[in-house]
């Protein structure tokens, strides 16, 4: 299978290191913004092309996918052209900056029945999935999820300390984590808050927020997320349950007395990126929608939706 990476920047390299570890697998092309870039990564990775333009890629009869790292503005609109390409696409978090553009993005879906996937990691990371097979195995319900998602952010950097492009956000990108991780823990959610900071003189962006949840089972989630915070950083869970408390940090587990749980054989890798790839191949392979399809995790996007639309009403009335 030959996949095209197109944007190169630190989260893209995560997804080549990830596909480096899947048999069967070809980087065929590298895009990004600079055509420096373009050709110093598709030359570590072995890639035969490189470009700034995913034209190029979509043209190339040989290219089967493509993975989207692009700014989050671009990302409905390239993952509906890939689609219109023939291309199996799977788009890095978040789908969209906007409901109308996720609908846009499953209803193409629908139209070619191609896969199209979503980079929503946390259905694959050993820690959650663990939980996840106690709920469906009937052995563990959450009652209440409790998620901390904390950055120190200054300028607008990636994680490599580079600038960006474009200016992540709290709600669209970071929240989008959580909120399809409860729902895919704890069932379609019926009910959402929201509140937010003060918005950065220059970022222009909230850099404190804070958002509940409710589902249908009736178990709730608290999500508090800062630009703000000055360590430790990350994101960290808290699963209460009926029947146990689990605690989630990067790609460790433990339970609510601080006594790790051996994660050994849940998955076939620790790295939830290479995981998720692995789920985006294997549905290209055995024509099935994958976890975190777009049609899965749609919902997600809807409250996301929701929450702006409540944001900007309370502006309003400042």
């Amino acid at each position: 299978m030959r996949i095209a990476l197109v944007g190169a920047g630190a989260f893209g390299e995560k997804h080549l290191d990830g596909l480096k570890n899947i048999d069967g697998v070809e980087i065929a092309s590298v895009i990004s913004r600079s055509a420096e870039q373009a050709a110093e990564v598709a030359a570590k990775y072995g890639a035969p092309h490189s470009g700034t333009d995913l034209a190029e890629v979509l043209a190339m009869p040989d290219v089967d996918a493509v993975i989207l790292c692009t700014p989050t503005q671009m990302h409905a609109e390239q993952a509906i052209a890939c689609m219109n390409a023939g291309k199996h696409v799977q788009v890095e978090i978040p789908l969209s900056d906007s409901w109308a553009d996720a609908e846009a993005v499953v209803a193409k879906q629908q139209e070619t029945g191609l896969v199209c996937m979503v980079g929503h990691t946390r259905r694959f990371n050993p820690s959650h999935q663990y939980v996840h097979n106690k709920i469906t195995a009937g052995e563990f319900n959450v009652q209440q999820m409790d998620v901390q998602t904390y950055f120190f952010r200054r300028k607008n950097m990636n994680a490599k300390g580079q600038a960006r492009s474009w200016t992540d956000h709290l709600l669209w990108h970071h929240a989008a984590h959580t909120i399809d991780l409860f729902a895919y823990q704890s069932g379609k959610i019926v009910a959402a808050n929201v509140l937010q900071g003060p918005k950065h003189p220059e970022l222009g962006i909230a850099m404190d927020m804070s958002i509940q949840l409710k589902a249908e089972t009736g178990a709730i989630c608290t999500l508090s997320l800062s630009f703000n915070n000055n360590g430790p950083l990350g994101t960290f869970f808290r699963y209460i349950g009926d029947s146990e408390t689990y605690i989630a940090r990067y790609d460790d587990l433990v339970n609510g007395r601080e006594e790790p749980i051996d994660l050994t054989g849940v998955t076939v890798s620790n790295n939830g990126i290479e995981l998720q790839d692995r789920e985006f191949v294997a549905a290209i392979r055995e024509g099935r929608e994958p976890n975190s399809s777009v049609g899965k995790v749609l919902d997600c996007y809807r409250v996301i939706g929701e929450l702006a639309a409540s944001l900007e009403a309370q502006d309003g009335w400042s």
